[in-house]
């Protein structure tokens, strides 16, 4: 339910491959590319793109994208979606564990510290692909890169052109194709903390219209986080991939690709530490310090006040388990003056985790696990125009379906109900909650968008959509265990903990959404451009329970969620300068939401007042985007990329409160005027790379140096805009330097966080609101050296 692409090349991302410029076409469309020029002259890489389903030169596409080569995220080591973010400005990231997995781009999307992605009926604003293939649960992202040609991340509403409707952009990923030539690659990382990474990957001839490709990775760390109650290192990673290929190709005109991959993510993960305490509205006794001080059986001491000393006292169990995987089919046909492409895809997601979700070594929690699955199947036709004529075209069909099955369990301990009822009981002790959740969606799309050049230099662009999804989710949880014997005012306390529900809910919507856009070639090296788009994100159903009514039932009528109405402005220049060795671009951008999906405070019901997932009626983000790369010799690179942006949330009336703001009673609170969480005022990306021959080293050898570094400024760490959940800014530094030799061959030293910066990733607010804020510390400092081969 969105409109169109918003691109722009970054092209301060990109890094220069080989080959020749490729035309204006649709077929058998390619991983992107960076390819260098032909004309001798040392200027900046062209950077070929298929983001418009067309392989085309980036400075020719009006809008905001960003590129990232694969040499750039070889040398920057950059081996996930979360580091990732470190080389585009505009993408933000953050993860409490690998299911509440989120990014934003310009500010929007879902963040997991205000639109939870534990809610399996809700889908994120930010599009996620893989070769072509949407992955609806954000999760996924979170597993390592595998065989990666490139990425591009584009900003803005999506969906005339290919795949699932988002509002805020997408991140789309290339894997290298199969390749009729043998060839071999192999990498071996290991650094500090026992890092230890090995990549590899094989492709060849079968016969001489089929070929193959295999490529696997393992990665290996030690925990970063010293949990002194089990005496071992927590937070560790652990993640294997493995991807198989084939590409039958009888001709020019037919070529078909069939793709199956598996990946596998288990660690012992992901706890957080002591950040600070943050003072409330309650009485001093139900504030954390008392309740710390006066604890049965002794005083609670946290192990260290400093979060970077990076210790934990958790008691409760800890681990990740989760893997996806899947089978896809790429048909590309070239009938003459287009080209027919379907893309066929079957995919799952398995998930479960121990969590110990008071952070602490006191028994509150014992017990906390959601064990989901979700698979997903996804249909694309599509046809599109080949040449480079006046008028060039794409049009389509997309189904999407979808079901997540769950199960959430929590037990408390026998210190729960001192600590969130103030009782010096057993009441809560082995109290819990167990049953099932089913979602399941259906999504219909026809979209189409077209570009006519009236006049040299000039092209106007339309683009439609029309989406019509179903959804339709069961919640059904019980609760269980405590004392055998309690009173009725006993179970009404042991109910404002955890209630069981049942309930169902549907929805059923449609939306037509578009974009328009005018943009103008002043000269061969200078385009500006004008867009406009309407998007939509897609309602969706709580299913993570519902506030009761006053007769102690779920209140159905906050059980859907209505879809985000977004409406982008984006004015932007792109030139090439100095002989093509200098290349800036800019942009500016104007975002309004209506309907922006966030948590609400709900104060007129009487049983269980709580906070849940509805809408809230505007949220404004605007700000200015640049990139600019410069190739000052033919061995030396210089890169750049930052954005300003001020997002608010503009009506907001019936907020959760901040910390320091929460009593006894439920309350609301009004954040209108407040800031947007996730997004940092200022994000500044700088990065260098030399190459400097070496004879000694044979043909093509050369020391490599590379260094990048990015820049954040604060966030705030929840939507309420608490001074105690703000998450100051950072800058973080890496680099590599290597030698290169003739035979293919690479060794190099690198450092991530190179000078050791501090920072907290996300945070998180104790549940009961005792005001114990907790996060997660960035990684320390990794130093290691690599060793790639390539035959």
């Amino acid at each position: 339910m969105t409109a169109g692409l918003t691109l722009a090349a970054s092209p301060a991302l990109a890094q220069a491959g080989s080959g020749v410029p490729l035309p204006v076409s649709a077929k058998a469309v390619q991983p992107a590319t960076v390819r260098a020029t032909t004309d001798g002259g040392g200027g900046v890489p062209e950077i070929i793109v298929t983001a418009r389903r067309r392989a085309e030169d980036a400075q020719a596409v009006p809008g905001g994208l960003s590129v990232v080569g694969a040499a750039l995220i070889d040398r920057s080591y950059t081996v996930n979606t979360s580091q990732l973010s470190q080389l585009v400005p505009s993408l933000n990231y953050s993860s409490a564990n690998p299911r509440n997995t989120a990014f934003t781009i310009r500010g929007l999307g879902s963040s997991v510290v205000a639109v939870s992605q534990a809610n399996d009926g809700l889908e994120p604003g930010v599009g996620f692909y893989v070769d072509q293939v949407y992955h609806a649960r954000p999760a996924t992202a979170a597993f390592d890169f595998t065989d990666i040609e490139q990425i591009e991340v584009l900003r803005g509403p999506q969906g005339t052109l290919f795949g699932k409707n988002s509002t805020a952009g997408a991140i789309n990923i290339t894997s290298r194709l199969p390749s009729f030539m043998p060839e071999m690659r192999g990498e071996v990382s290991f650094g500090s903390d026992n890092f230890l990474q090995a990549k590899a990957s094989g492709s060849g001839p079968i016969t001489d219209t089929l070929a193959f490709r295999i490529s696997a990775l393992s990665t290996r760390r030690d925990g970063v986080i010293r949990n002194l109650t089990v005496g071992r290192d927590q937070n560790t990673l652990g993640n294997q991939a493995v991807r198989g290929q084939l590409l039958y190709k009888p001709s020019e005109a037919l070529q078909v690709r069939l793709i199956a991959d598996f990946a596998n993510f288990q660690n012992e993960c992901c706890t957080q530490v002591y950040v600070r305490v943050a003072p409330t509205l309650k009485a001093a006794a139900r504030q954390y310090p008392a309740l710390a001080a006066n604890l049965p059986g002794g005083p609670y001491r946290p192990p260290s006040l400093n979060p970077y000393d990076r210790v934990t006292d958790i008691d409760a169990e800890l681990g990740v388990s989760t893997s996806e995987g899947g089978v896809s089919g790429i048909v590309d046909w070239d009938f003459g003056g287009a080209t027919l492409t379907s893309v066929t895809a079957c995919r799952f997601w398995n998930w479960d985790a121990a969590n110990d979700r008071d952070y602490t070594g006191i028994p509150i929690q014992v017990t906390q696990h959601i064990p989901s699955r979700q698979d997903q199947y996804s249909q694309e036709l599509r046809v599109a125009s080949n040449g480079d004529g006046p008028v060039s075209y794409v049009g389509g069909l997309y189904f999407f379906r979808q079901r997540i099955t769950g199960r959430p369990i929590s037990i408390y301990g026998p210190r729960g109900a001192y600590w969130l009822l103030f009782a010096d009981s057993n009441l809560l002790d082995g109290y819990g909650s167990d049953g099932r959740t089913d979602f399941r969606s259906d999504s219909y799309a026809a979209f189409g968008e077209a570009n006519w050049r009236p006049l040299p230099g000039l092209t106007l662009t339309g683009g439609l959509r029309y989406t019509y999804e179903e959804k339709e989710g069961t919640y059904d949880t019980f609760t269980f265990g405590g004392p055998a014997v309690v009173t009725a005012a006993q179970r009404a306390s042991q109910r404002t903990i955890l209630n069981g529900q049942s309930y169902a809910a549907s929805d059923r919507n449609g939306d037509v959404t578009g974009r328009a856009n005018i943009s103008y070639a002043l000269t061969d090296e200078v385009r500006g451009y004008v867009s406009y788009a309407r998007g939509a994100k897609s309602g969706g159903i709580n299913m993570s329970g519902l506030p009761l009514d006053n007769n102690g039932q779920p209140a159905l009528n906050t059980a859907v969620v209505k879809p985000e109405k977004n409406t982008a402005w984006e004015v932007g220049l792109k030139t090439q300068l100095f002989d093509r060795r200098l290349t800036l671009n800019i942009d500016a951008f104007h975002t309004t939401v209506r309907d922006f999906q966030a948590n609400v405070t709900d104060t007129g019901a009487a049983v269980a007042l709580r906070t849940y997932l509805a809408n809230i009626p505007e949220v404004r983000v605007k700000g200015i985007e640049a990139d600019a790369i410069a190739q000052v010799t033919r061995d030396f690179q210089l890169r750049a990329s930052g954005a300003y942006s001020r997002g608010r949330y503009v009506s907001y009336p019936n907020g959760p409160c901040p910390i320091e703001r929460i009593g006894t009673g439920t309350s609301a609170c009004d954040l209108s005027g407040r800031g947007l969480s996730g997004l940092p005022k200022w994000s500044v990306t700088l990065g260098a790379d030399y190459a400097h021959p070496l004879d000694g080293l044979g043909r093509d050898g050369a020391i490599l140096l590379h260094v990048s570094s990015n820049t954040r400024s604060r966030t705030f760490g929840d939507p309420t805009a608490s001074a105690f959940t703000i998450i100051g800014g950072y800058t973080i530094v890496n680099g590599s330097i290597g030698l290169r030799f003739a035979e293919g061959l690479e060794v190099a030293v690198f450092s991530r966080n190179l000078f050791d910066k501090n920072y907290i990733q996300n945070l998180t607010i104790q549940a009961g609101n005792s005001g114990l804020v907790l996060g997660t510390p960035n990684d320390p400092r990794t130093i290691g050296a690599t060793l790639r081969a390539r035959l």
